[in-house]
């Protein structure tokens, strides 16, 4: 079976070791004998340069992940990470000082920023350091081009009484701020220019089933459906598109999503969710065949199959039999 799925970063990853454990495969490193091709296609809107390296979140989340490193309490970095150069940055003042970069992280970023400084793009960059972590799926950028997410805030450092608003990146909205300053407009910069990374194109022509992993409907997936090609491509491919919601009873399964659909004013809510994906039948910009919903929840989404399964990720087993469900909601079946 080929497999494509739009991811962003944690919930993402989680969702990814579901996938390859629902296909009879390791949940993490690599299976060489594998009948199976599973493709990840990563969220780089929230890649940002900082101290002069370049860090690809997503990308690197689904790489520990699904590699076996990554530190499985906070969900993203190293297992084992140590901070001394996060400290002697702190120590010189440096800026960001809200944004922490662990030593072996900064591995990953050196290599990555020397190969993009080099000429290399970013998937083939990827691919390089995917040789260290044997992921066992193929991860792909969304896109080899220079995307970023910016938020257009009202400003949390103005003292003057009349609302002012300033536009900063994803990055500093989500960490820094905690998504706490209400966000007015989310814009994926440079996206309308970009082209799909070599290799998205085809995987979704060729695929049996496309996933869309209950990640951040704005500003993951959303952001992978903006550059232009991959949402076109949704629409004309044989295979059926099943997405798993990331609203749970009304609230995000994980993250401030609900903070990003408020900004582009959508209900947190699983119908509203499928709704904004839309319809492939439908909807002339609809991408879903099949959206599953967390149990015991009734939604009406006109044109796509809905059926409701258990969707908390508690654990890779739990996460598979999600899959399978998808799987079977898509009628297709593992030989």
């Amino acid at each position: 079976m080929k497999v494509v799925i739009l991811v962003g970063g944690v919930g993402g990853a989680r969702f990814l070791l579901g996938v390859k454990q629902a296909l009879g495969l390791p949940a993490t490193g690599s299976a060489p004998e594998s009948p199976h091709e599973v493709t990840a296609l990563v969220n780089t809107g929230d890649d940002v340069w900082m101290h002069g390296l370049r860090i690809c979140p997503d990308l690197d989340t689904c790489m520990y992940t699904l590699g076996g490193g990554i530190d499985t309490d906070r969900g993203w970095g190293h297992a084992g990470e140590t901070w001394t150069v996060k400290e002697e940055l702190a120590a010189y003042g440096a800026e960001p000082t809200w944004f922490g970069l662990g030593d072996k992280d900064i591995a990953t970023h050196l290599i990555r920023s020397r190969m993009l400084r080099a000429g290399y793009p970013l998937s083939q960059v990827t691919e390089a350091l995917c040789d260290r972590w044997q992921p066992g799926v193929r991860l792909l950028p969304m896109s080899d081009d220079r995307v970023e997410t910016h938020v257009v805030i009202d400003d949390p450092d103005s003292d003057t009484a009349s609302d002012q608003r300033k536009a900063i990146h994803f990055q500093e909205w989500w960490v820094r701020y905690r998504a706490e300053p209400k966000a007015h407009s989310i814009i994926a910069v440079g996206a309308d220019e970009a082209k799909p990374a070599p290799g998205v194109l085809d995987a979704i022509a060729a695929a049996d089933i496309v996933l869309f992993a209950p990640s951040n409907p704005v500003v993951s997936v959303g952001t992978t459906l903006g550059v232009p090609g991959i949402r076109d491509a949704l629409r004309k491919t044989r295979a059926k598109v099943v997405g798993v919601s990331p609203i749970i009873g009304g609230k995000a399964l994980r993250g401030m999503a609900d903070a990003c659909l408020s900004a582009i004013g959508v209900e947190t809510s699983a119908e509203a969710v499928g709704r904004h994906y839309g319809s492939r039948k439908e909807s002339p910009e609809g991408v879903l065949d099949g959206w599953l919903v967390a149990e015991g929840e009734t939604v009406d989404v006109p044109g796509v199959a809905v059926r409701d399964v258990p969707l908390l990720m508690s654990d890779v087993d739990a996460t598979a039999a999600m899959v399978r469900a998808a799987f079977d909601l898509a009628g297709v079946s593992v030989a």
